[in-house]
């Protein structure tokens, strides 16, 4: 029998609409989710992998001065990103059926977003320029903003990877550009090119991931066309891209204020403590928000199997991430010690307090999932309002007596008014209610306070834990563990999760389709 190799392109079909079809993922929709997972979870540590090799690199080749000169135009460009999207790639995964013309009419739109963006970006490099005072980033923003316009391309034919669930070819695309990215910066660096080895990986990248996604998803646009009916579509798109920028602009406000408020080293330290906690979370929920999603979204019309799913996912994330925070928030002296050295000291309570912050965020990420899927975006945008609302009024209460208590206001406000309004707004309706949700916390959240009365138990014990930072979050990790497994083990619920898990393995080394 010939075998076909799993990155090849398939061969087109007659039919443009076949690359649209879902019928056919039912048969194996497990299946293709857990081998899907495990793909993009190794996929992403390898994206990392390079990400870190490239920061070791190009540190040795460009000059610190030029990564910051870089820096100054790509957090302007991160703000322009949000609209390069627009929401539309998660309404072609999104919607039950989608026809091809409406998928082209969407293709023109990002393509023609695109162009304006980049027109923008370009009129606006002079003023850059002016409020920086560096004549040198004119061509970077330009180049960068170029860049942004490339990838935009990709857009659709990456929502259709997903829509069809064909993760390794994805995950082929998205690795594939970071490793092409990464070769044309030290190219370009051991020319003697400079900042324009970092200008030239983003390129590179970009045209990359376009170039790749067109190849591996076989798709092709047809020329623009009026009367496809696409307005439900951009007011889908257009409610997910508010409730970003929405979101965005809520997640940020914290670290302006307290720069403006209290200067440079307290948002040193309190820039260090978000990034230790959030990046980690982030980079668990973008992979498996690209698992879950399609998966979702395939569901939504079968109640019973779509609550199933979605509990599982939850359950899973929070018998992870919840231990994991108890941890922090039990030991942030010796974490900060050990992750980021001793003169970071002044961070360790503010990594206490976004601990708490932890706990119940990896599950709140999760309940847009819902939204999206179940085509609720317009109470998205009503959630992040809300939500981003009382997250500012937080940040303002606590900013007058220091970054710490910003932290603890973020926290608090958290966990007391955002988690009970999201989950009363997110089980109004659907198959998923609110008292699921707070069933599905619960067993992590019982073992989470094991976690940390044990690990706070054996610290007060005089002599008990080692007096170096590294032994000492060592043995506090050792302690976390075994809380956790007993903790979980004599939960009923939590049994059964655990034995679904293991169940996942004969799903991910068995016979069935590829993901």
């Amino acid at each position: 029998m010939r075998m076909t190799r799993w990155y090849a392109m398939p061969e087109s079909p007659p039919d443009p609409a076949e690359h649209l079809r879902t019928d056919h993922l039912y048969d194996d929709l497990v299946g293709r989710s857990v081998r899907g997972g495990a793909v993009t979870a190794i996929a992403q540590f390898a994206k990392m992998a390079i990400q870190f090799g490239a920061v070791v690199l190009l540190a040795r080749l460009v000059a610190p001065e030029a990564f910051g000169l870089v820096a100054m135009v790509a957090a302007v460009l991160a703000f322009f990103e949000l609209f390069r999207d627009l929401g539309l790639s998660m309404a072609t995964v999104q919607r039950p059926t989608i026809t091809h013309e409406e998928v082209s009419a969407l293709f023109w739109v990002n393509t023609a977003v695109c162009a304006l963006v980049f027109a923008v970006i370009c009129a606006l490099a002079p003023a850059l320029t002016m409020f920086y005072g560096r004549e040198e980033l004119m061509p970077i923003a330009i180049w960068l903003g170029f860049g942004v316009a490339i990838g935009g391309l990709a857009t659709q034919h990456i929502a259709i990877l997903r829509r069809q669930m064909r993760f390794a070819a994805l995950s082929a695309a998205e690795v594939g550009a970071a490793v092409i990215g990464i070769i044309a910066a030290i190219g370009v660096a051991m020319n003697g090119g400079g900042l324009w080895a970092l200008v030239a990986q983003r390129i590179a990248w970009s045209a990359a991931l376009t170039a790749l996604s067109w190849s591996l998803c076989g798709w092709r646009p047809s020329p623009p066309t009026r009367g496809v009916g696409t307005r439900r579509l951009l007011v889908f798109g257009g409610n997910i891209t508010l409730a970003s920028i929405v979101n965005l602009a809520a997640r940020n406000l914290d670290q302006v204020l307290i720069g403006w408020w209290w200067g440079a080293v307290p948002l040193g330290f309190y820039e260090r403590a978000n990034r230790l906690l959030m990046a980690p979370i982030q980079n668990v929920n973008t992979p498996l928000m690209a698992i879950a999603m399609p998966m979702l979204s395939r569901l939504v019309d079968k109640p019973d199997r779509y609550r199933a799913a979605y509990l599982r996912v939850l359950e899973g994330v929070c018998m992870v991430s919840m231990p994991a925070a108890a941890l922090l928030i039990a030991a942030p002296d010796w974490t900060v010690a050990v992750l980021l050295g001793p003169q970071w000291a002044g961070a360790a309570g503010i990594v206490m307090w976004l601990g708490v912050a932890a706990l119940y965020q990896p599950a709140t990420n999760t309940t847009g999932w819902l939204f999206v899927t179940q085509d609720r975006t317009g109470e998205l945008v009503r959630w992040s309002i809300a939500g981003s609302a009382l997250r500012i009024a937080a940040v303002v209460a606590g900013l007058p007596y220091g970054a710490e208590a910003v932290a603890a206001a973020f926290a608090v406000s958290g966990l007391v008014l955002c988690l009970p309004l999201l989950f009363h707004m997110v089980g109004r309706t659907g198959p998923v209610r609110g008292r699921d949700l707070y069933a599905a916390l619960a067993p992590s959240a019982l073992v989470s306070a094991v976690v940390f009365c044990a690990v706070y138990g054996a610290r007060t014990v005089p002599g008990l834990m080692p007096a170096d930072p590294l032994s000492a979050l060592g043995a506090a990790f050792l302690i976390a563990a075994i809380a956790s497994l007993l903790g979980f083990a004599g939960l009923p619920r939590s049994r059964r999760a655990m034995h679904g898990a293991l169940a996942l393995r004969s799903v991910l080394f068995g016979s069935g389709a590829r993901p």
